[in-house]
């Protein structure tokens, strides 16, 4: 092989399989994009033993991303629906499916998605860890910390969210802040947990050489946790966020040495207007780096509506740059997604990212809003449902209040602006009360 992974083939010029498929997919040239992921602004996360996948790439000047994530927990550990949210993501288009099993039989959930699904997987070994070992949290090793992230590496995983950045240094730091959330992280909560148990330091800091090369070995993309995102609008961009995200920074350095593909993780809540200032502070203490955000979620007061909240805030940080959006379903700090709400998850964050994608005029981008404009200029119903976001849910409105007259629809019926102003330039008389 004369590679290890796709970034030292990039900078050795040499295109690979999986750039030509992304170049297709995006438009662009295969020399473009392998500037990009030899420069780490772009990563393609493909772990050689994942055959199934169908290769994307992830990156400021591409066409944003989204990420699904499910997995079983201890009060639901139904592999059956788990694998019917995956049916499901895969089949509304979204780019990656994160696996955040937490009990049960998490191995042979993750090969199968491994072995099965065409879409980028991810997972968070240090959940696994908990659950393969079962033992005390404080019992776990160094090595074993390890040695789970060699076993997600040989089950295929194509990247991989581990908490390198809640070093004991920072865990110190942010023990002085006195956040209004603390930690709400789950990777972030357990690693500080430990730490504080055993006197440690995370092993995944300590370690981090030996970590590159496993993510070398398979050509996994590392994606830098933070365990310091904020949790409330008023922890947003504060001194722990910021300080973890420089150790990010540097640790993101050392990793392109060993050419191994980094994205960095982001906020988390925060107001409106620190997102755009977040994207750039990223960009410039990463170096350019992919930045994967949840949400960010712009409000704290709208359970059972936070896919709405992450829409919001996802759209802007898509708008300055962000490259891969995690999806938030109405069920965000309330229980485990069901197969609609993971819908209506992806949904919102498919939108979101669409909308960033114009703001950015990312080539196409907008070409199908303007086929959409031209369907409803002609009143083309079926084009009209052919082009939205989902097909299934605008046919079924519309069949839910049948017009009058086909042409329209049941609130404007005769006061149709469209057909209306469609008829009078074409020569017509137009009375509406008459008709």
């Amino acid at each position: 092989m004369q590679y290890s992974t796709q970034m030292e083939a990039a900078k050795k010029g040499i295109v690979t399989d999986q750039m030509k498929i992304v170049a297709e997919k995006e438009g662009i040239s295969t020399a473009d994009l392998m500037e990009s992921v030899a420069e780490g602004r772009t990563v393609i996360p493909c772990n050689r033993l994942h055959t199934a996948i169908s290769p994307n790439g992830i990156g400021s000047s591409l066409r944003t991303k989204i990420n699904v994530n499910l997995g079983t927990s201890r009060d639901s550990a139904d592999l059956n629906m788990e694998l019917a949210k995956v049916q499901s993501a895969v089949d509304m288009g979204a780019e990656a499916i994160m696996d955040l099993s937490s009990y049960g039989e998490t191995r042979k959930f993750r090969k199968m998605l491994t072995a099965n699904c065409p879409a980028v997987i991810g997972t968070v070994p240090i959940y696994d860890a908990v659950v393969y070992y079962s033992k005390p949290l404080r019992e776990i090793t160094s090595r074993e910390w390890m040695d789970i992230v060699r076993m997600h590496a040989e089950d295929g995983v194509d990247f991989m969210t581990i908490h390198c950045g809640m070093n004991r240094e920072n865990a110190a730091k942010f023990m002085k802040e006195k956040r209004k959330m603390n930690i709400v992280s789950r990777g972030g909560s357990i690693i500080f947990a430990w730490m504080e148990m055993t006197g440690n330091e995370n092993p995944y800091y300590e370690h981090f050489d030996e970590l590159l090369d496993i993510c070398r070995e398979y050509d996994i993309t590392l994606s830098l946790g933070d365990a310091c995102r904020p949790g409330c609008l008023a922890d947003g961009t504060d001194q722990t966020q910021i300080q973890e995200l420089i150790t990010l920074g540097r640790l993101t350095e050392r990793a392109w040495e060993k050419d191994v593909q980094v994205m960095i993780e982001g906020p988390g809540h925060m107001p409106l207007t620190q997102i755009g200032p977040n994207m750039e502070i990223e960009k410039t203490i990463c170096h350019g780096a992919p930045f994967y955000v949840l949400g960010p979620i712009v409000t704290d007061i709208a359970p059972g509506y936070d896919h709405i909240t992450a829409a919001i805030g996802g759209a802007v940080a898509a708008a300055h740059g962000a490259s891969f959006l995690c999806y938030v379903t109405p069920a965000e700090h309330l229980k485990l997604p069901d197969v609609n709400d993971v819908k209506e998850g992806i949904i919102a964050a498919k939108i979101a990212a669409h909308a960033g994608d114009i703001a950015r005029g990312i080539k196409g981008a907008r070409d199908r809003d303007d086929e959409m404009s031209e369907a409803r200029r002609k009143l083309d119903w079926e084009s009209m449902f052919d082009l939205a976001i989902d097909p299934e849910k605008a046919r079924r409105y519309r069949a839910s209040s049948v017009p009058e007259k086909e042409d329209t629809c049941s609130m404007c019926g005769n006061f149709c602006a469209v057909r209306n102003v469609n008829r009078i330039l074409s020569g017509e008389i137009v009375s509406i009360f008459d008709e």
